[in-house]
């Protein structure tokens, strides 16, 4: 049985998903369904102690509310920010997330640590 350490906070259920399509490591991924409040970040609290959490929503004013909540309550929380053309995590493309979730040290399926696009050849004549 592994031990699951990391969380992410997600806004719904399709960005759920999509992070489940990219991830290759066990990640507690928990759906704020958009809203949150008092309440609902008290029951979440005694769940993200002592994990490694990260607040991964939509760049819109929803997903700019839920982070500022993370930010006030529990602020060892990491923050992974998606580029607004996006808009939401669910329609980001699976290799754009691949790349931000390597860049906070997830483990990705189909790209190896170092992006292979990024790597700089050196070409040497044959003489």
């Amino acid at each position: 049985m592994s031990v699951i350490n990391k969380v992410i906070v997600v806004e719904g259920k399709s960005d759920k998903v999509k992070l489940q399509q990219v991830l290759s490591e066990p990640v507690h991924i928990i759906c704020t369904n958009g809203t949150m409040g008092i309440d609902k970040m008290d029951a979440m609290l005694d769940e993200l102690i002592g994990q490694n959490v990260y607040i991964m929503t939509d760049a819109d004013k929803a997903g700019k509310k839920i982070r500022s909540w993370f930010k006030r309550h529990l602020s060892e929380c990491t923050h992974i920010y998606i580029d607004p053309t996006y808009s939401e995590v669910g329609r980001c493309p699976l290799d754009y997330l691949s790349k931000k979730l390597m860049k906070h040290e997830f483990e990705v399926k189909g790209l190896k640590n170092e992006d292979e696009s990024q790597r700089l050849f050196t070409f040497s004549p044959v003489w």
